[in-house]
């Protein structure tokens, strides 16, 4: 294991390129197909449509037809904006037993669609993936107001937690260590993977968590109660 500080530099600098490659390179949104069961993908705060690109391909390549929402641009908004605006997207097309895959953030607004949005339960079940459901300690340090909303207290995270009866429609991926989520990603009710990984970024290109995201989607959910 790298210890703390090297996993907090190598996080950033993962970050870092990843930034870089989506404004320089693989600007173009991919084209939904396949016959499997359709997947959307929901990054996280500060974080373009491509932090999800590895876990995209990887589905993409199992047959699922792999969505994303260029609107939501670089997740800034508040978690019940950019639900309803994910949710569009999933109305206008027509999206049917749908799986969300969700890093950090999206996990919260993947949820918040599940229990607000999703009047016609489109929405089979979530993989989030290091998804503060509870929150983050840091946060309240935080610079900006998108990561100061992931503050414990605030109105937004008490009100998801509150909505427990979705809970068994998400399967909660998280490493051992999370430097942005001390508090880690358990959540009570859903089905918690815990992997031997550390980090919060470079989870989304980590083999251990690839494999673990596509059993996950591939699994099956039960379909929600009308």
């Amino acid at each position: 294991m790298l210890d703390r500080a090297r996993i907090w530099m190598a996080d950033y600098a993962y970050a870092a390129r990843v930034n870089v490659g989506a404004t320089l390179r693989h600007r173009r949104v991919p084209r939904a197909r396949g016959d499997l069961a359709p997947v959307l993908l929901i990054p996280g705060v500060y974080e373009r449509w491509q932090f999800m690109r590895a876990v995209g391909g990887r589905l993409a390549k199992r047959g699922h037809a792999v969505h994303v929402v260029e609107p939501l641009g670089r997740n800034l908004a508040a978690v019940s904006e950019a639900a309803a605006v994910a949710q569009a997207y999933v109305d206008e097309n027509d999206l049917r037993d749908v799986v969300v895959v969700a890093h950090s953030k999206g996990g919260l607004i993947a949820k918040h669609m599940m229990s607000f949005d999703d009047l016609d339960g489109r929405i089979l079940g979530l993989v989030a993936i290091a998804t503060p459901f509870s929150g983050s300690s840091l946060a309240r340090y935080a610079p900006t107001r998108p990561l100061r909303d992931f503050d414990p207290a605030h109105a937004t995270l008490t009100l998801l937690a509150e909505q427990a009866e979705v809970n068994s429609h998400i399967v909660s991926i998280f490493p051992e260590f999370d430097p942005h989520i001390p508090g880690g990603s358990y959540l009570e009710g859903a089905h918690n993977i815990q992997l031997p990984v550390d980090g919060h970024f470079r989870l989304l290109a980590d083999p251990h968590v690839l494999d673990a995201v596509v059993e996950a989607v591939e699994s099956g959910f039960p379909r929600q109660q009308e």
